[in-house]
């Protein structure tokens, strides 16, 4: 844990370098560091379903449905200089929903670039400007479909080698709306105890060991997707080519193992909250009620 600590203070004096003299001519190194600590190639596999519920607030037009999510990414960090890499990768992303054949997109998915410029200090990203290219479609890539996430953030301290802020800000061309804020703080209770505050992705994480990680967290996921024909019992919701930003709001429990190296098993579950079609530029939306959710993901660092 004692390397938890040194990342947070050595990304705070990068960036203070950076806001005061521009793009770095030299990184402040206050402890010394293997020149390996940072992995290059990256690789992250996510399964996730969620149960069976109803739509609420639709009169019984809409039904019930579940939604099984997978997701596979591969990256390669390029050193540039210092502590300072260009990663750069692409992911796969696709939601299947099955229930009442109500009109709703079946399926959505993306396959999109990942870009990024970071600060990286024991493998965690203190810093950086990421975006990500590429189509979000339901079956057909359009040139309409092509949408353009990104997202920036920066880490400092409030409290020395104890309470860190994390501003920043994210968005896309399709997203409602089209720029949103994040963020939040890191309290560093102990060696083996933190609070990841940082929305859209809080946790209060519990450290017994170097192979074991519990986690109890939060999930905001929003998306944008260009779809097809959706003719629904809803009036509203009867429209072409439209954009739908779906998401899935999630809390629950994980457990992490990190004993058979290079990769980090993961099996979690708890309950989404809520799930929500939402087609904004037609006023109109389908949400459902909770329902108990499972997760299962596998990273690995070489």
């Amino acid at each position: 844990m004692k390397r938890i600590r040194l990342f947070f203070i050595s990304v705070f004096l990068s960036a203070a370098a950076s806001a005061v003299a521009g793009p770095p001519t030299y990184e402040a190194q206050p402890l010394p560091t293997p020149a390996d600590e940072n992995h290059r190639e990256l690789f992250d596999y996510e399964l996730d379903y969620t149960g069976n519920s109803s739509f609420f607030d639709d009169h019984g037009k809409f039904g019930n449905g579940d939604s099984l999510y997978n997701d596979f990414s591969y990256a390669h960090r390029f050193l540039i200089t210092g502590k300072w890499y260009f990663r750069a990768g692409v992911e796969y992303e696709r939601f299947d929903f099955d229930g009442t054949n109500n009109g709703l997109p079946d399926h959505l998915q993306t396959v999109h670039a990942l870009l990024a410029l970071e600060y990286v200090v024991h493998d965690h990203a203190g810093a950086g400007i990421e975006i990500q290219p590429g189509p979000y479609f339901q079956d057909k890539i359009t040139g309409d479909s092509i949408d353009i996430p990104w997202k920036v953030w920066v880490t400092f301290p409030l409290k020395k080698d104890k309470i860190f802020a994390v501003i920043g800000a994210g968005g896309s061309i399709y997203s409602n709306p089209i720029i949103a804020p994040g963020g939040g703080i890191i309290w560093l209770f102990s060696d083996h105890l933190r609070l990841e505050g940082v929305f859209p992705k809080p946790a209060l994480v519990y450290n017994p060991s170097d192979d074991w990680e519990f986690r109890i967290f939060g999930d905001l996921f929003y998306e944008s997707f260009r779809t097809d024909d959706v003719i629904t019992p809803e009036r509203k919701l009867q429209v072409h080519n439209a954009v739908v930003q779906y998401s899935e709001d999630k809390a629950g429990v994980q457990v992490t193992y990190s004993g058979l190296k290079p990769f980090d098993i993961a099996l979690g579950g708890g309950v989404t909250v809520r799930r929500d079609f939402d087609f904004f530029r037609a006023e109109a939306s389908a949400k459902t009620n909770p329902a108990p959710f499972v997760k299962f993901e596998v990273k690995a660092k070489f």
